[in-house]
This record gives C-alpha cells, structure tokens and sequence, in this order.
C-alpha cells in the first residue's frame, strides 16, 4: 500500500511517500480502509523527536512507527477475532495507528460510528481535536466567561464551539487571518494578539498556544476560576511544556483558582459525544484546508507554521 515513511527525526522533508506491507489486524485490532487523516501537533512531536524526553515511549534513536498519523476516517477493511463493536463495511472515525496510508490499524475502543452529517474529510478533522477540546472544556456553565487562547487552529476551533453550545460567552484570541473564522464559530469577542493585548476577567481560560507566563494567565482569572493548559510548543528541547504544566499542578493546591493540564485520549464514549453534538447543529469541523497522501509533509510544515486556519486534513482516496 501507499503510505508515508519517516526514518529519522527532522523537519517535514524526512516524511516521504513510499510502499509498505498492509498491516495484518491482531485479535484485538480493527483495519481501516482511510479515506481521510487529521494533522494535529502529535504528529509533529512524533516527527520532529522533540521534546527529547518523548523519546523515552517512541523511538530514542528513530521513530518507532515509520509510518505517522492519528486521526483517522474510513471503512472498516476486516476486524479481529475478539472485535464484536465493528464489521467491515462500517464507517467509523477516531484514532488509529500509521494513519497516513491506505490501510490502518485501530482498537475498536478508540473507535465510533462516523457522523451522518459530515463526510470523511470532514469527520478526519474531529477525533485528536475534538476530544481534547471535549476534556479542555469540561461542564462550562451558561453565562460563564471564557477566554479561548489559539482559538483558531484545530483545538480551539473545536474549544470554542462547546463553550457557545454550553451557554458560555467566549473571547477568542487568534492572529488577524483567523479572525472571520473564530467569529463564525460563535465566539463574541476577538482579540487580535499580534497587536492587542490579552484584557478583561474570565471563569475559564483555555490556553493552546502554551507560551504565556501562568502568573499573567491566573491574573485574568476570578477568584476561583480555571485555567486549563493544553500542550503547548515552547519549552525547551529536553522537557517542552512539560515544566510548565507540572509547575501548574505545583500552584492548585495553594489557591483557590483551578489549574489544569488533562490528558485527553481518544476513546468512543468521547467520540460518541461528540457525534451526537454534530449530528445536532451543535459543532462542526472548521476544516481549514486539505492536502493529497503525497503532501503530508506540506500539511505538517503548515501545521507548524501556524496560518492555517482551522484543522489541516489529508485525504487518501
């Protein structure tokens, strides 16, 4: 089959279409026919081998997957001998493993029936971002103010839209080319931070951009507000964000304002939410743009670049 190869840890030019074997599922394991696979920043770590210490559960010297890609939409191929959730033909969405092929490998746990309403480009932009945005959000009351930092990319496109369908009024922060977007999506302010600063008070702030110092951050917090860090690309090369999100978890006990930094993984109870909120008119994928098998190393450099509004999608078929 076709798919993309990475042998080493570098920029997006190590990434480059080749053949491989098509994956035999195990007992446990569900193949895909891929239709569609989301770009997100999990990809670029698992490429770029940083920050170091990733290393340690991917790869120290090479990436352990040749083959990249999380997000995924297609048609069940066939399903192992202790699957009963699936059987081929269905169309599912969720998160595989070397996604960026013709075939893939996923765990029927991490698995769900696709949304009627969206195509499989649509639904290959909704697992990795949706469920983390699903778990950033949590139960946001209606009136609460929120404060969406990245609000623009794959994340906070999908952050913003559950804070609105919760009741909440939402403050998007993104860069000018992003601005249009954000405010389709619900969000009742902008601010522009290549030229404004980040104002005002909020229950909740949702922070994907990840470089801001957490005492600016808490100051923009009510008294028992919350404060939620999702990854993050700053940092160092050995640890990244990781010393500020341990630093986070340092601070909660010693005040009354919440600090975050939840694990989101993809799991069908997730996923089933969130289809049922698409299905709804609740939320839909700000696909921003959409990339052939043989561009996947374009879609990642975008990615990283960050003027792409929106989610980034590689379509297969």
């Amino acid at each position: 089959m076709k798919a993309i190869v990475q042998d080493e840890y570098g920029p997006p030019r190590t990434l480059s279409l080749g053949e491989v074997p098509i994956p035999a599922p195990g007992a446990d394991d569900v193949l895909i026919r891929v239709h569609a696979a989301g770009v997100d920043y999990g990809v670029w770590h698992l490429m770029t081998g940083l920050p170091l210490i990733g290393r340690l559960g991917f790869g120290l010297r090479r990436p352990r997957n040749r083959v990249p890609g999380m997000d995924v939409a297609g048609v069940v191929e066939s399903v192992g001998a202790n699957v009963t959730a699936f059987r081929p033909g269905d169309e599912v969405y969720g998160a595989g493993t070397g996604t960026y092929a013709q075939f893939a490998l996923a765990r029927p746990g991490k698995l769900a029936r696709k949304p009627a309403n969206l195509s499989f480009t649509e639904a290959a932009a909704v697992p990795v971002s949706g469920v983390t945005a699903l778990r950033a959000v949590g139960q946001v009351a209606a009136g609460e103010r929120v404060l969406v930092i990245g609000a623009g990319g794959g994340v906070g496109s999908f952050a913003t839209q559950l804070a609105v369908a919760g009741g909440a009024h939402v403050t998007a922060v993104c860069s000018t080319a992003k601005a249009d977007l954000v405010r389709s999506l619900g969000a009742e302010a902008v601010i522009d931070y290549t030229c404004e600063p980040l104002t005002g008070t909020y229950d909740q702030i949702i922070d994907i951009a990840g470089n801001r110092p957490l005492a600016l951050l808490r100051g923009l917090l009510t008294e028992r507000g919350r404060l939620v860090l999702v990854g993050g690309e700053g940092g160092g090369r050995w640890f990244g964000v990781i010393g500020r999100m341990l630093a986070a978890r340092l601070i909660t006990p010693f005040t009354r304002q919440r600090l975050d930094a939840p694990i989101a993984l993809t799991r069908t109870a997730d996923l089933d939410t969130l289809r049922d909120l698409i299905e709804a008119g609740s939320v839909r994928p700000a696909v921003g743009r959409t990339y052939s098998l043989a561009e996947a190393s374009t879609a990642v450099g975008d990615l990283a670049a960050g003027n792409a509004p929106g989610k980034l999608v590689i379509t297969v078929d």
